[in-house]
């Protein structure tokens, strides 16, 4: 056997691996593949098999897309308190000025006037924002639970009971107008999310 046969490296197929080989890279110079797509020139790949045409995310099987009545009801009780905190605090600083400037208080009993007023009257409507979503995140849980799902009808159910009941002690007519208030509040609520969803914009649930 002679040393220019041993010094040749060993080769199955040399020809088909050459040609494929040459063809591969003809087509990365030419920019495009077989399905006439542009490929990449460093990694040599159809950019049509990376499109997902599924949800990013994965959900078990069985499970909600979106979050239930009960996890909607934590941060429905806190956002409702702190914004009622911030516009009885802004209330409460204004009526502090009337009144203080009416009784032309000045330094330091001033001060202690206006903070009197924003306290007293920014924790007064915190509490009762955060007491009208308790009701109704409670509305909103137990109307799932009964009906066994989660709709605008259990909004627009639990917007209408918590009217009632918040307005309850107040008389048959201040009941009703509760009432009432609930009821349209929910129902404009999902008359702009049936909008929203059916422009082809993102459903995103506060109710």
């Amino acid at each position: 056997m002679s040393e220019d046969y041993l010094s040749q490296p060993l080769s199955l197929g040399s020809s088909s691996t050459d040609e494929a080989r040459t063809n591969r890279s003809s087509g990365a110079s030419s920019g495009t593949s077989t399905f006439s797509t542009p490929i990449s020139p460093y990694l040599n790949y159809d950019p049509r098999f990376l499109q997902q045409a599924q949800p990013e995310f994965i959900f078990p099987e069985g499970a909600n897309k979106q979050r239930g009545r009960f996890e909607l009801a934590f941060s429905q009780i806190g956002s409702s308190v702190i914004v009622g905190a911030g516009i009885g605090g802004l209330a409460g600083f204004y009526n502090g000025l009337q009144t203080t400037t009416a009784l032309k208080q000045t330094g330091k009993l001033r001060r202690t006037q206006l903070l009197n007023h924003v306290m007293k009257q920014g924790s007064g409507t915190a509490n009762t924002l955060g007491t009208i979503a308790v009701m109704y995140s409670a509305f909103g849980v137990l109307l799932q639970s009964v009906r066994g799902e989660d709709d605008d009808i259990n909004t627009v159910i639990a917007g209408t009971a918590t009217g009632l009941l918040y307005k309850s002690t107040a008389g048959l007519r201040r009941c009703a107008i509760g009432g009432g208030v609930g009821l349209g509040i929910t129902t404009l609520y999902c008359l702009f999310q049936f909008m929203r969803s059916s422009s082809g914009g993102s459903n995103l649930k506060f109710l």
